[in-house]
């Protein structure tokens, strides 16, 4: 079992090592307080469920003992808390409110979903509570962690399928 810790200021990787990360940009909220929209990371443990990747833009093969599926320009994910597919991977087009997952700022080159509000997804609890590829300046996400793209695409290879996000106030 692998244990991912973050203070929304730092993340401490499996060897000890403590990485810069983003958090969101309303900062750290209980998860219970977590609403769609809000900008805010949860606190608590979540775990790592799967890996997307951007296969145009990440060409040394992905090693992880995680589920991985390639990213198309048709790659959403819904935050239509009304929706049946809320909080949930979408094909685009889609009817409801969702995220395009391929994007051309790099952000989700690389993406790790976690069971945050899922089995069942509640809603307007939040979706899309994800670690990925961390902007260059290190500015805020929408709720998501972020650290940088080579530090992420190494800390796979990390990753079991009990492998966890521990997010929380301090370290």
């Amino acid at each position: 079992m692998t244990d991912l810790v973050s203070d929304g200021q730092r993340l401490i990787l499996p060897n000890g090592d403590s990485v810069p990360c983003s958090m969101g940009r309303s900062g750290l909220i209980a998860a219970q307080d977590k609403r769609e929209g809000d900008g805010a990371t949860p606190l608590g443990r979540w775990r790592l469920v799967q890996v997307f990747y951007r296969p145009d833009r990440i060409l040394d093969p992905i090693r992880t003992a995680l589920p991985i599926q390639p990213l198309t320009e048709h790659s959403g994910w819904c935050d239509a808390p009304d929706d049946p597919a809320y909080n949930q991977f979408v094909s685009r087009p889609y009817a409801a409110s969702h995220e395009a997952m391929w994007r051309d700022d790099g952000l989700y080159d690389i993406v790790v979903t976690t069971d945050h509000n899922t089995n069942p997804a509640l809603p307007g609890l939040g979706s899309a509570i994800f670690l990925h590829c961390r902007h260059e300046t290190g500015k805020p996400t929408a709720g998501c962690i972020a650290i940088a793209r080579d530090v992420l695409q190494h800390l796979l290879t990390d990753l079991e399928p009990e492998s966890w996000l521990v997010i929380q106030q301090e370290i």
